[in-house]
């Protein structure tokens, strides 16, 4: 018959196993929004803006008006900051921890009302009632990205590419180097190749 010193020790040890197994399984859960990612066709990881690019963006919104959405909002930084000096922004984004901390921080700064924050795909997201479109993309979307904008974009729309620019558009502007560049582009009419949706 075990002792009492044993059973406690055995005890202690499924006690041990189920906390490890639980933290374990915590982890897994919690790292999957942010792994799953690297198994899509195009990648489109989590890198946070920096201030740099944020305020490079800002200086290509200070001439526009009307609302913006940005594709793969991450943390939300560029929609909460756009809220802030007066746009209605959505930011898309298919992780639901980003979404969830992102709606978080938009109550936390009194900015739920302009900054609406979804868990979405930006491919199956319908880009026609926007007038300012921001993506932080990888340089393997820009080309997909292009096409989509060619036949969802208003008009009098613009896009601002960051990181990476569109690569058969004509930019009207740039604004920093290096990582913190940021294209803007305006009227897709003017801005497509017609080569390229031949």
């Amino acid at each position: 018959m075990p002792s009492i010193e044993e059973k406690q020790k055995k005890t202690f040890g499924l006690i041990a196993v189920g906390a490890f197994g639980s933290v374990a399984v915590s982890l897994l859960v919690g790292s999957l929004p942010f792994v799953l990612p690297a198994f899509r066709r195009i990648c489109l990881p989590y890198v946070p803006a920096t201030d740099s690019q944020i305020q490079n963006v800002v200086k290509l919104l200070k001439a526009r008006k009307g609302n913006l959405i940005d594709l793969g909002s991450g943390d939300g930084r560029i929609v909460l900051t756009a809220a802030k000096i007066g746009f209605p922004a959505v930011g898309v984004e298919l992780n639901p921890w980003l979404v969830l901390y992102s709606k978080a921080r938009a109550f936390y700064l009194g900015l739920n009302k302009k900054a609406i924050f979804r868990r979405q795909n930006i491919w199956k997201t319908d880009l026609k009632k926007y007038d300012n479109i921001v993506i932080f993309g990888v340089e393997q979307m820009m080309p997909q990205l292009e096409e989509k904008l060619s036949q969802e974009l208003k008009d009098d729309a613009c896009v601002i590419a960051c990181r990476f620019p569109l690569p058969n558009w004509n930019e009207l502007l740039t604004v920093g180097t290096g990582i913190d560049t940021v294209w803007l582009y305006e009227n897709k009419t003017s801005n497509q190749n017609p080569d390229l949706f031949s």
